[in-house]
């Protein structure tokens, strides 16, 4: 179950990191005057990495850490934060495709003009954008925090 931890917590924690930077340094230039900062999306052919590239593997490795945590430390005591972590991870898991991937589509398409709004509708769709990433960000913290928790504890096997 320590195995497991670690990769989760080190997974976590990576993520963490990275997506305070993607929000507050990538997301601010993006969204600090939309639509003509829409060019500086992070998609497309003048763009060298696509940011799901890097947080694709991450994720799997959250998932092997948090879910190998969990059936590993089944009877230990602190079963409720190694939940907490993979409930944290199923989460995201289930808004990344089903809101950002939406918004990614009508940001990105009114970068290259193959989706038109107002500026007015672009400032509200880079708002929501920031406001559901800082949401991301909160379960990514919670994920991480849970990990280290149980880490932490003792993790004594519960008698059956």
């Amino acid at each position: 179950m320590r195995l497991f931890l670690w990769i989760a917590i080190v997974g976590w924690a990576v993520g963490l990191g990275a997506k305070l930077f993607d929000l507050i340094v990538v997301g601010g230039a993006w969204a600090a005057s939309p639509p003509a900062s829409f060019a500086l999306l992070p998609y497309g052919k003048r763009y060298p990495i696509d940011p799901g590239d890097f947080f694709i593997p991450l994720s799997v490795l959250i998932a092997v850490g948090s879910i190998g945590a969990l059936i590993s430390g089944w009877r230990s005591s602190v079963r409720a934060w190694l939940w907490t972590g993979v409930i944290m991870f199923l989460i995201i898991w289930a808004l990344t495709p089903t809101v950002f991937w939406p918004m990614i589509h009508q940001l990105y398409g009114t970068a290259i003009g193959r989706v038109t709004a107002t500026e007015a509708e672009s400032v509200q769709l880079a708002h929501r954008w920031l406001v559901w990433d800082w949401l991301r960000v909160v379960l990514i913290a919670v994920g991480f925090v849970a990990s280290v928790r149980a880490i932490s504890l003792p993790a004594a096997t519960k008698e059956v």
